[in-house]
């Protein structure tokens, strides 16, 4: 059975990676909006200055909020909507695909996108001066954490208000963007009022914001991220549980449909 799984999430996530290749309008907004974001921020902060040290500390929050956030949470919210648009998931239904499969197979697409864009971020931010100050595997896992928050909301929120590919945009930014910014993705936290900074800390992109910037901005140690660490992974599972709970009644509702 753990065999089955494994080789029914990879098939689901190449069709997913080969349906997405075919969208290129989506691929060329993953890459350019970020690179744009870190080009302009990047500058903005160097003062004029060498710019490494700016992209150093700017490359995080444009890879949490400006990346990841729009591909791994909007591309699930719309890769769910088209699904049923087309309705491909009553179709899955019939065949002998278990539905835990699809779910992981959307993770793992997700997953490959998040360490494309990773690549594009940070080579940018390198060729730009910046350098790495921390650990390789501790940023990645925190990156991973990201990656299940977020499509775990995708899911959430896909299944919950999704039902046309019209129906995206509306819930991404209307639930992401007062996040991305109280979190710190475009400006520094030590901007916030006092009120604000202590509200953001109930927001998981600070958090992500925060642990990345620590580990591969600073140099900072698990001990010392850990507070946000232990956040970020709490809430990667409150997520996926909602969106496993969010993604079961939808397939219940497509059945009795």
């Amino acid at each position: 059975m753990p065999y089955r799984i494994f080789f029914e999430s990879i098939a689901v996530s190449r069709r997913i990676l080969i349906e997405l290749a075919r969208m290129r309008r989506s691929l060329v907004f993953w890459v350019i909006f970020p690179t744009l974001m870190l080009l302009l921020f990047g500058t903005m902060y160097a003062g004029g200055k060498h710019p490494g040290t700016s992209f150093d500390h700017t490359a995080p929050g444009i890879l949490v909020g400006a990346a990841l956030f729009f591909s791994c949470l909007g591309g699930t919210v719309s890769t769910i909507a088209a699904e049923r648009e087309r309705r491909t998931l009553r179709r899955l239904l019939l065949s002998p695909l278990s539905p835990a499969s699809y779910f992981l197979g959307i993770v793992v697409a997700y997953l490959v996108i998040a360490l494309a864009q990773t690549v594009i971020v940070y080579g940018i931010a390198l060729g730009f001066g910046g350098h790495f100050q921390g650990n390789w595997l501790l940023g990645l896992a925190i990156i991973g954490l990201c990656v299940f928050s977020y499509v775990g909301l995708g899911f959430f929120f896909g299944a919950r208000f999704a039902r046309r590919t019209e129906d995206v945009n509306g819930p991404v930014a209307s639930f992401g963007v007062p996040l991305l910014v109280l979190g710190g993705t475009f400006f520094p936290v030590a901007l916030l009022p006092e009120n604000l900074l202590m509200l953001a800390q109930a927001d998981p992109v600070f958090h992500m914001n925060q642990a990345l910037k620590g580990v591969w901005a600073e140099g900072k140690t698990l001990v010392e991220v850990l507070p946000n660490l232990m956040f970020l992974a709490g809430f990667a599972v409150l997520a996926l549980w909602l969106g496993i709970r969010s993604y079961r009644a939808m397939l219940s509702q497509e059945k009795s449909a």
